[in-house]
């Protein structure tokens, strides 16, 4: 997913004062003796468009920027591959990196996965084997071109940070190391469609962008007169995205292809791994440190899909600093004594995101020597029918009833704009749930990875969700989201071969609650509230469900650290403040936003509808970018059945007389039995509609 036009005006200025606060701490030499000294600038160009010839024919796309003495003094190059368009959707965010970067002695290059931007071809999908081929022949052409010393890395966000473990994977000679931020490993449980195995909103949010994604058409400027035939014949291989999705509701070759958890020594090069704990996309970081073998690094930060220069929430970090420091590391072969450091360095909160933004999120850095950590240890909780305590009581039994609009309070698994995204006070959800308090705590206490709630539960139909939300209940009596799971109770012994539920028998389940770093303060309660429902944020199950669980022998595992006095010394970038203050005052999206809900009404009937018109954006290049993203729920209490999700993404952009827009809309019901999804594009030149689309398809449910 793509970050918004708001987070490029807050990186512009970030990254011009790239390298400014590096520090003493960052620049000491990994032997102890004389300091690695921070490189000297050198002057930069561009090569706005570069073919990179594949063998089967088809050319790629790409932007290079590289030192003006490269030719006579070879650099190593940085790769960034993305299906988002180097020539106008991603043309300032990429600028920005590339000027604050390269002038520290690399080249950049910004390439156009195949049937995207300027790139010939179609795509026909996420993460496919086809990208993955031609990735290679990048490296390879990359590796071989005179500017550069024959030594690659890569790196990404969301995306391109998926395909940088991939590439990774496939071991090319070329690649030495690789930056991942805010992706994954395991493409089914933790990306844009399942969660727990239940199926998210985001699946229908992601599928109506990304068709937009595989339509865009190529700029004239670049390709001449084929762009309109390159146009049309991506226009006609649009598949039904949604529906494709849609039939691997299990976790199956479809989804391992492209999921490096798979096999995790399939990686030989450097990893360092970058997450956010408002992010989505962070319980890979973890799994990448227990499991990869290569020397590898972890950072854990207090932002959402977010690059760290960018930060929000804050506070943010000079990136431009670490990254020299790693790729000098890594491509240049000079110790730097970046990996004489700790191997996870994190933001422990001292209050969730949702109750300070647009402020800097209280908290200090802290950092573990080795990941797991043996300093953190396992801290049982009983969920006793009196509340939550250390000591177990006494097994009781407690209903969970159909609670269809459950979940208000939780909406987003991606918050993105996050004035309105982020969860709000759980008390109105907490209240309809079945919640355990512990009692107010005499000190501080904090965790850092990932909580895990083992539930004896039953259920009276054979599909049901189990959903665990643990908050902060602060003195004043809200209730704030530190962490949640969600497991489709089918999927108990795994995702790959789903069971029905034997109604009425009792199962011992573990659901994995999301990584977080958080302090829950002296005075506080810990609140660990069950349910079945978590909706808009997950589909409802096939039938009301009521859940049966069993007291005293639930219980949840906190990963408790030892509190400290001191503050882990990391190269927060002083100019943060200012360059949020000074963003501020521009455009952003939060400005052209709006969220409404209705309801429940006398039937039990709620809508929520939400609408997100970006700021016209005007390039260098005299193009200009219009991106309008519509998103509907609606459900009624009592019927799982009535539930709707709607979404329709428009990016329109304009250049002189070449003037296009393009529309994907994706809607799904459901019955007991299976998913209706319909979904269309169309593509527009000026007013006039020269192409349309549409499916509609049914889709048995697999135990979903």
């Amino acid at each position: 997913m793509k970050i918004s036009r708001r987070d490029l005006l807050v990186a512009s200025a970030a990254l011009a004062a790239g390298g400014a606060a590096l520090g003493a701490k960052r620049t000491h030499a990994a032997d102890g003796s004389s300091p690695w000294q921070f490189p000297v600038k050198r002057p930069i160009k561009v090569i706005e468009n570069e073919w990179i010839p594949l063998r089967d024919g088809t050319r790629l796309a790409a932007r290079i920027w590289l030192p003006d003495d490269a030719a006579s003094k070879p650099v190593p190059v940085v790769l960034e591959y993305l299906p988002y368009r180097k020539r106008d959707l991603e043309r300032v965010r990429d600028s920005q990196w590339a000027e604050a970067f390269t002038p520290f002695g690399f080249a950049f290059a910004r390439v156009d996965i195949r049937g995207t931007g300027e790139s010939d071809g179609i795509l026909h999908g996420e993460y496919l084997p086809q990208e993955q081929a031609d990735g290679l022949e990048i490296i390879a052409w990359l590796a071989r071109q005179a500017w550069c010393t024959g030594a690659v890395g890569m790196r990404g966000i969301s995306w391109g940070g998926f395909n940088s473990l991939q590439m990774a994977a496939k071991a090319p000679p070329a690649l030495k190391a690789i930056i991942t931020q805010c992706a994954t490993d395991n493409r089914y449980t933790d990306d844009a469609h399942y969660v727990g195995g239940a199926l998210t909103f985001d699946k229908l949010d992601w599928g109506a962008q990304f068709k937009t994604v595989l339509v865009v058409p190529p700029d004239p400027h670049i390709v001449g007169d084929r762009w309109r035939e390159m146009w049309l014949a991506r226009l006609e291989a649009s598949p039904p995205i949604l529906a494709e999705w849609l039939t691997h509701q299990r976790y199956d070759a479809f989804w391992k292809q492209g999921s490096i958890s798979t096999d995790y020594s399939t990686i030989q090069c450097p990893v360092y791994a970058v997450g956010g704990q408002v992010d989505s996309y962070r319980d890979f970081l973890p799994r990448l440190l227990a499991h990869l073998k290569v020397p590898r690094k972890g950072l854990m930060g207090p932002w959402g899909h977010r690059y760290p220069q960018i930060a929000d929430p804050g506070p943010g970090l000079d990136w431009v600093s670490e990254e020299v420091r790693w790729w000098t590391q890594w491509l240049l072969g000079t110790p730097t004594g970046i990996m004489d450091e700790p191997m996870l360095e994190a933001y422990m909160e001292y209050q969730t995101a949702a109750e300070v933004w647009p402020r800097d999120t209280p908290g200090r850095w802290v950092a573990e020597k080795t990941w797991p950590s043996p300093d953190i240890k396992a801290e049982i909780f009983y969920l006793n029918a009196t509340g939550l305590s250390s000591t177990k009581a006494a097994d009781a039994i407690r209903s969970i009833r159909p609670q269809d609009t459950l979940g208000i309070t939780k909406r987003e698994w991606f918050p993105n704009t996050f004035n309105t995204d982020l969860p709000l006070d759980q008390t109105p959800d907490d209240k309809r749930s079945l919640s355990f308090d512990s009692v107010p705590l005499t000190s501080d206490l904090e965790i850092l990875g990932r909580p895990t709630a083992t539930v004896l539960v039953s259920s009276n139909k054979p599909v049901a969700k189990l959903v665990v939300r643990i908050n902060e209940v602060t003195p004043d009596g809200k209730s704030w989201s530190v962490s949640y799971g969600i497991l489709n109770l089918t999927h108990r012994a795994g995702h790959e071969d789903p069971q029905p539920l034997e109604p009425g028998h009792p199962y011992e389940v573990e659901v994995g609650c999301y990584f977080t770093a958080h302090r829950f303060k002296k005075g506080s309660r810990i609140r660990v509230a069950l349910s079945e429902s978590l909706w808009p944020l997950v589909w409802p199950s096939p039938e009301p469900v009521t859940l049966a669980v069993t007291t005293g022998a639930s219980r949840i595992s906190l990963p408790v650290r030892p509190v400290e006095n001191k503050s882990y010394a990391l190269p927060i970038t002083a100019l943060y403040d200012r360059i949020q203050r000074e963003a501020a005052a521009e455009p952003h999206a939060a400005d052209n936003y709006t969220l409404t809900q209705n309801g429940p009404d006398e039937k039990g009937l709620v809508v929520l509808h939400k609408v997100l018109k970006e700021p016209v954006q005007t390039l260098d290049t005299g193009a200009t970018i219009t991106e309008l993203s519509d998103w509907y729920w609606s459900i009624r209490e009592g019927d799982p059945n009535s539930s709707v999700w709607k979404m329709q993404w428009t990016t329109g952009i304009k250049l002189g007389t070449w003037d296009t827009t393009t529309r994907g809309t994706v809607e799904l019901r459901s019955t007991s039995t299976h998913f209706h999804v319909k979904e269309s594009i169309h593509a527009l030149e000026g007013d006039k509609v020269i192409y349309e689309k549409s499916w509609d398809n049914s889709i048995k449910r697999d135990l979903m």
